[in-house]
């Protein structure tokens, strides 16, 4: 049994490291690109195969690590809501594939949140990863709701929706990296790659609003 979990082990690393060099890969080349399409393919697959392979492995006696999970659940999340934001380029609305990601995040966000909740009052130290990423979770799945039932929303919002949904897939295998990769086991791993994640997704969304803008105003 040991060893089947070892093998399992290796694959989930070695998918995890394809999706960290292609998703970083992705971002280096030319937004829309068939290079930028094609890294993007591949980091979707290896992210996903990466996160569903390390879900039971978390769970596993003698491998058990909660916040492995929780990055793996994550990942899961954002890979699959963002390739899913693409097909809004052409005004679609949200089925129930869209409904049920977004609906299964918020109700496990809920839960770290009461779970973070509880350590808290337990004075563990770990309470604030839960909290964190609990809230950060409800955020993003509240901000799906909106936009699942805006109709006037801007023409390029589902291109905001993809980029910011894949760049937290890249920040949770580049926190994968850290925590399981080389073994920095702490809060300045965990949360660092989410601040530092945020600031670029907030940089990419306001570049986009200043375009949508000056369309506009030259239109």
């Amino acid at each position: 049994m040991e060893d089947i979990i070892k093998i399992a082990i290796y694959i989930h690393a070695f998918f995890g490291g394809v999706g960290l060099i292609t998703g970083m890969g992705s971002i280096i080349v030319k937004k829309g690109s068939p290079h930028h399409k094609q890294m993007g393919k591949l980091f979707s697959i290896s992210m996903l195969a990466s996160s569903l392979i390390s879900i039971p492995i978390s769970w596993t006696p003698n491998h058990e690590n909660v916040f492995l999970f929780v990055i793996s659940v994550f990942t899961i999340y954002l890979v699959l809501a963002g390739n899913s934001a693409l097909k809004f380029k052409n005004n679609t609305q949200a089925n129930w594939f869209d409904i049920t990601i977004s609906g299964t995040m918020l109700l496990f966000s809920i839960f770290m949140i009461a779970f973070g909740i509880y350590l808290s009052i337990n004075s563990n130290t770990m309470s604030i990863l839960f909290l964190f990423f609990g809230g950060f979770g409800m955020l993003l799945t509240i901000k799906d709701f909106l936009f699942y039932n805006n109709k006037s929303k801007p023409k390029n919002a589902w291109l905001i929706a993809h980029l910011g949904k894949m760049n937290g897939a890249l920040i949770a295998s580049i926190t994968a990296f850290f925590i399981a990769g080389i073994g920095v086991n702490n809060l300045i791993a965990w949360l660092s790659p989410t601040v530092i994640g945020t600031i670029y997704i907030i940089y990419w969304k306001r570049k986009m609003t200043i375009k949508t803008k000056e369309k506009r105003t030259v239109s």
